[in-house]
């Protein structure tokens, strides 16, 4: 079996973790051709369910049903729907630029037709995957639970577009319609290309920075850890439903030594570069906008097509976020069975055979 992101969890670990599931389960996974997504269909097939995903690429999930589409498009989420008693939604656009429009049309009318899809077939309930980000308003998190999503306090049209799509997802909850949003914070692991793999490329190219004394604490979340998390909720949702809840490792760490363990799994050396928090916010503002005009030819800079740094970025790298996992693990029933030290070996293990 090819060691590559979750078919090394699924291979080392053995069956997911048990769950039990409903009857007649028939799932709905938005977004399955992402890691996340990917890995929550296969889990799911592992447990037994019979599992349709809707992406616009192949899923790469064998024994899944494919329904090619976007969920900003209705016909195609209708379609993906037939016969479905459970969705978990996992497709949104993520990055830390681009146009507010662009998140807004996936983020949050994607959002919106999956729920009215799901209603109109009689899903009885349905996952949603939100952010941490949709409570952030810029400063330190310290020990906090789930706060109410703020489209209007949210940094940056990520974190807007998706706190406006919990709101409509948690909205939509009632006694024949069960919701329960999850929000995984900072998710990293072998295969992971939004956060574990870009510290690793921009390590490697000098450009991955520690801001400050790099001392803030916060919480992550593995992959396979994740993918767990979502399949206890689809149980969880028959029980405890219409409320959002954070998911990590709860294991804070100083972020400076996630940052510098994670490039070192990766073989990059230690990250070097240094930058005081308040002047790396400022100039995250400056190379956004610079950005977003493709000044200097921004744009063709950098490998994986994000900008340098943000603002939004700037905060996330240089303030404290890190929470009360204890409604977490007890409506879930549910624990983190690899920890952060265990997840990094997996992830050298990675990179060492790429």
């Amino acid at each position: 079996m090819s060691r590559m992101g979750f078919e090394v969890e699924l291979d080392a670990l053995g069956t997911p973790q048990v769950f039990e599931q409903p009857e007649a389960h028939r799932v709905l996974v938005t977004g399955a051709s992402g890691i996340l997504g990917q890995g929550v269909a296969r889990a799911l097939l592992a447990s037994g369910s019979e599992v349709v995903t809707l992406q616009r690429r192949p899923s790469g999930v064998e024994g899944a049903e494919d329904v090619r589409g976007s969920v900003a498009d209705p016909e195609a989420v209708a379609r993906a729907m037939d016969g479905v008693d459970t969705v978990v939604h996992v497709a949104a656009k993520v990055s830390v630029s681009g146009r507010e429009e662009e998140f807004e049309l996936v983020n949050v009318a994607g959002t919106q037709y999956v729920v009215e899809a799901a209603r109109d077939a009689g899903v009885s309930r349905m996952v949603h995957i939100s952010s941490p980000s949709v409570a952030h308003a810029g400063s330190s998190i310290v020990g906090e639970g789930a706060g109410p999503a703020d489209p209007a306090a949210a940094r940056g049209p990520y974190a807007r577009t998706k706190a406006a799509g919990e709101l409509i997802a948690l909205s939509a909850d009632s006694p024949s319609f069960h919701v329960l949003a999850l929000r995984p914070h900072l998710m990293w692991g072998p295969g992971d290309m939004q956060l574990t793999d870009r510290i690793v490329q921009r390590a490697r190219a000098g450009r991955m920075p520690v801001l400050g004394s790099g001392a803030a604490l916060v919480d992550t979340l593995y992959t396979w850890n994740a993918v767990e998390a979502v399949l206890a909720a689809v149980t969880a949702a028959d029980h405890t439903h219409g409320e959002s809840l954070v998911v990590t490792n709860g294991e804070p760490r100083p972020v400076g030594e996630l940052i510098t363990r994670i490039a070192m799994a990766g073989g990059a050396a230690p990250p070097r570069l240094r930058l005081p928090a308040g002047v790396a916010r400022r100039a995250g503002a400056l190379v956004e906008r610079a950005w977003e005009r493709n000044l200097f030819g921004m744009r063709r800079a950098t490998a994986d097509g994000e900008p340098p740094l943000t603002e939004f970025l700037a905060e996330q790298l240089s303030t404290s976020h890190w929470f009360d996992q204890r409604r977490t693990r007890e409506v879930l029933d549910w624990r983190p069975r690899v920890s952060i030290d265990e997840g990094l070996e997996r992830v050298a293990e990675h990179y060492a055979e790429r």
